[in-house]
């Protein structure tokens, strides 16, 4: 947790000022007690209402300054604690931007956004704790603790006898509650991860039965967040009750003892009165120090947590010098490039070797879990290859750096993502500075002009989160319209037509052929009617090439392909 204070640097003034403010406060409120005492022990003794009441005035300055400055401490302490948090929340969220998709499957979406929000807040309330809790109880512990012995030393024996107690009390509570809070958070985690499931999956949820399935899931994970939030709450139960019987007998035997002292003349009312203030002031410091460490453990776990994800650096980084592509523009080859998922057993894609040039359609087709989207999603360098290489026009992509690798590439994913917002803000997602006309031109080269002016306000028309008030196809044309508004040397789509009936299908790809006319055009399909009239056809089979060739080449003589085409035919598709 020390590591993440390091955030803390940019505050060090409002720090300073909340230190000095602090100590000035609790320098004003010892100072009470004493003047308490001068009342009693001089004025009152010698019936001296002009000392009364002015000590009596001095004890309500010094009140109202108190009271100021504690208003200002909170004040600053919550403004510090609060850009704190946005502070790590800002530094997380860059973070887990620049790590790639193998570390970003470590955490998974649903623990790192518990990370990004319930950990940081934890770790937030600490901050805000320790700057005003934390810092003023030791002061006031130690402040305390020298004016009580002060006033009579010998009284002071008593704390030898309660202090270690609460001390002991503390020790074994941090002990115990630390792991418990690890497991707390994990628990955390687990119930986002269900709610997350449960929300983006309501749709199948439903149309198979299984609302009462997931509910008996989201239980189960609910009463043991219960159950382990209990047995936490029991710990910190025992505390302040014992903690009340410690400061309870403490007060008796001050009472006590300071009663004799005084019958026997060793001692003053007034100072015994001060003494019990004293002492209260001493007790009330350790039952702050006590609920500060009560929240230590859990926000130790939460920092523990967001420094896994701030200590996880990405394997794919930019080189100190990036080189720049040679003078031909778009061309992509693949040079005996093998590549295995952390743990798989064996490897997605292997020894796969092919040029894809400017001017022309690469189409990859295969059965399902041939690596073709594992193929397509290394050009951008989502993931790295372990063996063999990559290159776009002869500079190999781990030797150019990320941002102008990914500028030459408009990418069509598998599966739609679009954002909250209009249609122009998505499709200008690709190139903000896009003019109207090109806009409309992407839009209709996608085959969207039909759906997106039947919308009120055509283009200005909002988007929903992840596009759920559109259809998959119509998400598809979008995210197909963006791509084209980059106007990229290099496209990618990954089976970005799945959504499309046949006659749109058709369409779109005669339209594209017109729009990408220069560009290289890489194609991951399933149906072989979207790669027929490719340039050059590769089909995978379990990661590596089975076949390279045009659509006839691979009908007259490969297996694999005429399985597929086969297969499709069965179903009613025609090659």
């Amino acid at each position: 947790m020390i590591e993440l204070f390091k955030n803390l640097k940019p505050y060090r003034r409002s720090i300073l000022l909340i230190l000095v403010s602090l100590l000035a406060g609790i320098l004003l409120e010892l100072y009470l007690p004493t003047l308490t005492a001068s009342i009693v022990d001089i004025g009152i003794v010698n019936n001296d209402m002009g000392f009364i009441f002015k000590t009596g005035g001095w004890m309500i300055v010094c009140s109202l300054l108190a009271g100021a400055l504690t208003v200002a401490v909170t004040y600053l302490t919550s403004k510090v604690s609060v850009g704190f948090g946005r502070d790590l929340r800002r530094r997380l969220f860059g973070h887990v931007g620049s790590l790639s998709l193998q570390e970003f499957d470590r955490f998974g979406t649903a623990s790192l956004i518990t990370r990004t929000t319930n950990d940081i807040r934890q770790i937030q309330d600490v901050v805000n704790m320790i700057l005003g809790m934390m810092t003023r109880a030791p002061i006031m512990l130690v402040g305390g603790i020298i004016l009580a012995v002060s006033r009579d030393a010998t009284l002071s024996l008593i704390f030898l006898a309660s202090l270690p107690v609460l001390a002991g009390l503390i020790f074994l509570i941090m002990r115990t509650a630390i792991p418990i809070f690890r497991s707390l958070q994990k628990k955390t985690d687990r119930l986002n991860l269900l709610l997350r499931e449960s929300l983006t999956g309501l749709r199948v949820i439903r149309a198979f039965n299984r609302v009462d399935y997931e509910k008996k899931r989201f239980d189960e994970a609910n009463e043991d967040y219960r159950d382990t939030g209990i047995k936490v709450n029991r710990i910190i139960a025992v505390l302040f009750p014992v903690m009340m019987i410690v400061m309870n007998f403490t007060n008796v035997a001050i009472v006590w003892f300071g009663g004799i002292r005084v019958n026997e003349g060793a001692m003053q009312v007034g100072n015994m009165i001060a003494f019990l203030q004293y002492a209260m002031m001493i007790l009330m410091s350790l039952i702050m120090l006590s609920m500060a460490f009560i929240m230590i453990p859990r926000a130790q776990a939460s920092a523990t947590r967001i420094n896994e994800v701030l200590d996880l650096h990405s394997k794919i980084g930019d080189p100190e010098k990036g080189r720049f592509a040679g003078a031909a523009k778009g061309v992509v080859e693949f040079k005996d490039v093998t590549f295995r998922y952390a743990g798989a057993e064996k490897a997605a894609v292997e020894s796969v070797s092919f040029v894809a040039r400017p001017g022309e359609t690469t189409a990859i087709i295969g059965s399902t879990g041939s690596g073709k989207t594992t193929l397509l999603q290394m050009i951008p360098r989502f993931y790295d290859a372990d063996q063999g290489s990559i290159r776009i026009d002869g500079v190999d992509i781990r030797e150019m750096s990320q941002k102008e690798l990914r500028a030459k590439l408009g990418y069509v994913p598998q599966k739609a993502a679009l954002f909250r917002g209009t249609i122009a803000d998505n499709i200008r997602f690709g190139n903000g500075d896009i003019p109207p006309e090109q806009l409309e031109a992407a839009i209709a080269t996608a085959q969207a002009s039909q759906f997106v002016s039947s919308k009120e306000g055509g283009i200005e028309a909002e988007v929903s989160q992840a596009g759920s008030n559109l259809s998959g196809g119509q998400k598809q044309r979008l995210s197909i319209a963006r791509a084209l508004a980059r106007k990229p040397e290099i496209y990618l789509f990954d089976d970005s037509f799945s959504a499309l009936d046949y006659k749109t299908d058709a369409r779109l790809r005669a339209a594209l052929r017109q729009e990408t006319g220069d560009a290289t055009v890489i194609i991951v399909a399933q149906r072989v009617s979207t790669v027929v009239d490719a340039d050059q056809i590769i089909v995978l089979d379990e990661g590596k090439i089975a076949g390279i060739g045009k659509h006839d080449e691979l009908l007259a003589g490969n297996r694999i392909y005429q399985e597929i085409v086969a297969s499709q035919q069965t179903e009613g598709e025609t090659a």
